[in-house]
């Protein structure tokens, strides 16, 4: 268990049983479940209330995720993204003040008298120093309302320590998303802690005005209302070929040029014949085929570059086969980028469409997409007016 107290400006005597900050607004970010989009809302809400003037903080109370920076020090994973796109000027320890390990919970439970009230101290010396001369503090939760409960720190009991207002996020759809905010609000509500309306994430765009019609309904009878519906987007949920490259355990061939974020919104298995390749690619497809099927290399390259054909994203050459030199060469020399992996086509196809695809520091075309579907879908007057 790492609590980061150091370097807060506004440490006193004695444990804190509340944050000594009362006056910049917060909102807190929840969840139905994990990977519903909570670091997506948090993001495109950072930069959307920057881009209207707001002087924006950020804190993840409960880091489950993470990495090691500066010093040794280590923090939330999605902390990290968050400071490394919008440099939020504050020490980042000081926006993931607690970091849990695998042992974090043992240790808690062999001692909660002295840990709980430590953590609860931790947090708000970290909240003061993030929200130190902001506007607005943006405190993203950690999964759903009641992780954290089995060391007194779920995303409910922070909300209510910081004294926060809640957004809840949750996929799209209609019956489970809605079973699933009546929940998670129950524990909120139990804690004291205003709900002031709900996300949906990951909405199929042709199902957003039946969707919008019916949840708002749904929501309507548990008393809280529906700010926004943010389409599905494949840019945020393809996945780059380095991810691609880490997920399968390949090998670069003919890297990407450096500085690009090649991304695989489509992905298909080479096994129809060459001449036929063309009829089921489309913009930014990614093509797995054995390394033996030079004649499929032969069109591809043919095809690179010609006025009409997609451009794709790579080529993954499965099942440990490789062309020969010269077809490298010539896939070098028209921009293909290529990875080779010992894994079959299909095995190879399968790792990939499972993938949980997240947001990362050099995803520069994914920041500016979501905060424009934040700034489109979501109602920020509604938000700033209830907080």
């Amino acid at each position: 268990m790492a609590l980061n107290q150091a370097s807060f400006a506004h440490d006193v005597p004695g444990l804190l049983n509340k944050p000594l900050n009362t006056t910049t607004r917060r909102i807190f970010v929840a969840a139905t479940r994990q990977n519903d989009g909570k670091t997506t809302t948090s993001l495109g809400l950072f930069g959307a209330l920057h881009s209207l003037g707001h002087k924006v903080s950020y804190i993840k109370p409960v880091a489950q995720r993470i990495v090691e920076v500066e010093n040794g020090v280590e923090v939330d994973e999605d902390t990290f993204l968050l400071n490394s796109v919008y440099d939020v000027k504050i020490p980042i320890a000081a926006m993931s003040p607690v970091a849990v390990d695998s042992a974090f919970t043992r240790r808690y439970l062999d001692d909660p008298e002295t840990l709980s009230p430590r953590i609860a101290d931790t947090i708000c010396r970290a909240f003061d120093r993030a929200a130190y001369e902001k506007d607005i503090i943006i405190v993203e939760g950690s999964g759903h309302a009641g992780v954290g409960s089995v060391f007194n720190a779920s995303n409910a009991d922070n909300a209510r320590l910081l004294g926060s207002k809640v957004i809840i996020v949750s996929s799209g759809g209609i019956g489970k998303p809605v079973d699933e905010i009546a929940m998670n609000k129950a524990l909120f509500d139990d804690r004291g802690v205003e709900c002031i309306g709900v996300i949906l994430n990951k909405v199929l765009p042709e199902k957003m005005p039946d969707i919008r019609k019916y949840v708002s309904r749904a929501l309507d009878r548990l008393g809280v209302p529906l700010l926004g519906l943010l389409p599905l987007e494949n840019t945020l949920s393809s996945p780059n070929l380095s991810q691609i490259v880490s997920e399968i355990g390949g090998r670069w061939i003919v890297p990407l040029v450096k500085g690009r974020s090649q991304r695989a919104e489509h992905i298909i298995v080479g096994a129809m014949s060459a001449q036929h390749i063309f009829d089921y690619i489309r913009e930014n497809t990614l093509i797995i085929a054995p390394g033996d099927r030079e004649d499929l290399l032969f069109t591809l390259i043919a095809g690179a570059g010609t006025s009409g054909v997609p451009k794709i994203s790579g080529i993954i050459l499965s099942n440990g086969l490789f062309p020969a030199p010269r077809l490298i060469s010539m896939l070098e020399q028209v921009g293909i980028p290529v990875v080779a992996t010992d894994r079959e086509c299909f095995e190879s196809a399968r790792r990939i469409s499972r993938m949980i695809v997240k947001t990362q520091p050099g995803d520069a075309d994914k920041v500016s997409t979501i905060e424009a579907l934040i700034r489109k879908n979501v109602d920020l007057d509604r938000i700033l007016a209830a907080i």
